[in-house]
C-alpha cells in the first residue's frame, strides 16, 4: 500500500499492491497500521456500504454533518466510475475545491475522503459495483447534499448531461454557497 496526497488536504489516493499468479490475485484492501504510517491519519472504520448502478447513474454529492461526519475509503469492485470529493470544511485551505479520479476494478487504487467532504460518483461503464468503508454510522437527520452541477464547483462529470440519471433527492440539492450557512 502506498498513499499519495491529492491537491485536497487530507484526501489521499491509495495505491494497492496486487499479487498475481496463475490462480488470480490477492491484495490487502485495508490495513490500519499501514494506513496510519502512510497518511498520518488514525481511522477506525465501523460500517461498509455497497451499491450497484448502471451507466450514467450519479450518486451525490452527499455528506454527513457535525458529529455524524464520515470519512470514507472508496473503491470499485466491478466496472468504472468517476469519483469526486469536495472539501466543505470552512476552515480548510482547500475549501470549495474538488478532486476527481477514475476508479475501476482494474485500477488498483482507492480514494480516502476525510470527514468534512462531500462525495459523489458517476458510473462510466455499463454497470459498476461500488464499495466503501465509513468511520462513522449513517444518520439520516445529519445528511446533506450539494448540487452535482454547481457552477462554482465546475465538476466535469464526463457523461453528457442528458445521460445523467439522478435520484429525486439528488435533483433537489442546493449549491455549496446555498449550503454554507448549515455547514
Amino acid at each position: 500500500m502506498r498513499a499519495e496526497q491529492t491537491p485536497l488536504k487530507d484526501c489521499f489516493i491509495i495505491h494497492d499492491t496486487i499479487f498475481k499468479d496463475e490462480r488470480g490475485y490477492f491484495f490487502e484492501s485495508f490495513n490500519r497500521s499501514k494506513f496510519l504510517a502512510q497518511t498520518g491519519l488514525d481511522v477506525n472504520f465501523v460500517q461498509d456500504n455497497q451499491s450497484k448502478s448502471e451507466f450514467g447513474v450519479l450518486r451525490g454529492l452527499h455528506f454527513q454533518k457535525d458529529e455524524f461526519a464520515q470519512a470514507k475509503l472508496v473503491r470499485v469492485l466491478q466496472g468504472k466510475v468517476l469519483d469526486v470529493a469536495v472539501d466543505i470544511r470552512k476552515n480548510s485551505p482547500t475549501y470549495g475545491q474538488s478532486f476527481s479520479l477514475e476508479l475501476s476494478d482494474t485500477s488498483a487504487t482507492q480514494l480516502f475522503i476525510p470527514r468534512g467532504f462531500a462525495h459523489g460518483f458517476i458510473v462510466l461503464s455499463e454497470t459498476a459495483t461500488f464499495f466503501y468503508k465509513c468511520d462513522n454510522y449513517y444518520n439520516k437527520e445529519s445528511e446533506g447534499g450539494i448540487a452535482y452541477n454547481d457552477q462554482d464547483l465546475a465538476i466535469n462529470w464526463i457523461v453528457e448531461s442528458n445521460e445523467i440519471i439522478l435520484s429525486e433527492k439528488d435533483k433537489l440539492h442546493p449549491t455549496l454557497k446555498q449550503t454554507e450557512a448549515s455547514l
